[in-house]
């Protein structure tokens, strides 16, 4: 929207300017729209999406009438007038962004991200207790996290997990769980069984979260295997009774919004 009201400054560039404007509007459509789906699911409590969506759509379609009133009455006093026409456009984009923050902020999601379920894991490694969905989304960062620890990828294909036939030895040091860990190039990679279920996703990412918060990228490989193998031994030893406190505190854990990639691995144990 800014760029459109500069674009009458520039006559030379106007038609360039116009259009990547709507470039820049299509994108931000798209990440709408992907969004209001997330959160239109959400709040079907009932199974009820398109009373949820007829209902959503209606109250739009209010607020852009309220809009087209508005400028109706704007118009004519911002007509030749740029310093208040880019005036209104600050004061409106301001409380525009402020409303939207707190719009996401005043969500309570409970399904579990990667985000979430770090918080979660934190609390409960530290102080031996499971905060609820309106705890954890409280703490949930709106913005990016400037956190020091290793990136997560998920469902990432075997050749990114191993690239040696020692280092595959290695991931299979737990030949019964549904998933390889290992870290390489920067990262703690995380290939998925084919018949692994839900609860296998929550316990590899778990695993993959108190990785990350673990280790360095500067790290040598040997210390990097040793440390996967501690943190099998760790989730072993909680993950039951994490799982059960994640339930009793109100989480879905049918299902989750971890951000799995779509390989998936099957491996057969050796027979002798």
């Amino acid at each position: 929207m800014f760029v459109e009201i500069l674009a009458p400054f520039f006559p030379a560039w106007f038609t360039l300017i116009v259009c990547t404007s709507g470039i820049f509007k299509s994108v931000v459509g798209v990440a709408g729209g992907a969004t209001r789906a997330a959160l239109t699911v959400h709040q079907a409590r009932r199974d009820n999406m398109a009373d949820i969506s007829a209902k959503d759509g209606s109250q739009e379609t209010l607020v852009n009438l309220a809009g087209l009133l508005v400028s109706l009455i704007l118009i004519p006093l911002v007509t030749d007038n740029p310093g208040l026409t880019i005036s209104l456009f600050f004061l409106f984009t301001a409380l525009h962004l402020f409303a939207n923050y707190k719009a996401v902020r005043s969500v309570v999601m409970e399904t579990l991200n990667e985000a979430r379920l770090a918080i979660v894991l934190r609390h409960f490694l530290r102080d031996g207790y499971v905060p609820t969905p309106l705890e954890t989304n409280r703490e949930e960062p709106v913005f990016l996290e400037f956190r020091k620890t290793l990136p997560i990828k998920l469902g990432v294909r075997l050749q990114e997990v191993v690239q040696s036939p020692e280092q595959f030895r290695l991931a299979l040091m737990r030949k019964d769980a549904p998933f390889l860990i290992g870290i390489t190039n920067g990262c703690v990679q995380v290939c998925l069984s084919a018949h692994a279920h839900t609860r296998d996703e929550i316990r590899a990412m778990c695993q993959a979260i108190w990785l990350s918060d673990r280790l360095s990228p500067s790290g040598r490989h040997q210390d990097f295997w040793e440390m996967v193998h501690k943190s099998y031994i760790l989730i072993d030893t909680e993950f039951d009774r994490f799982h059960k406190g994640v339930e009793a505190a109100g989480w879905d854990v049918t299902r989750t919004l971890l951000d799995w990639d779509e390989w998936r691995l099957e491996w057969k144990p050796k027979i002798r």
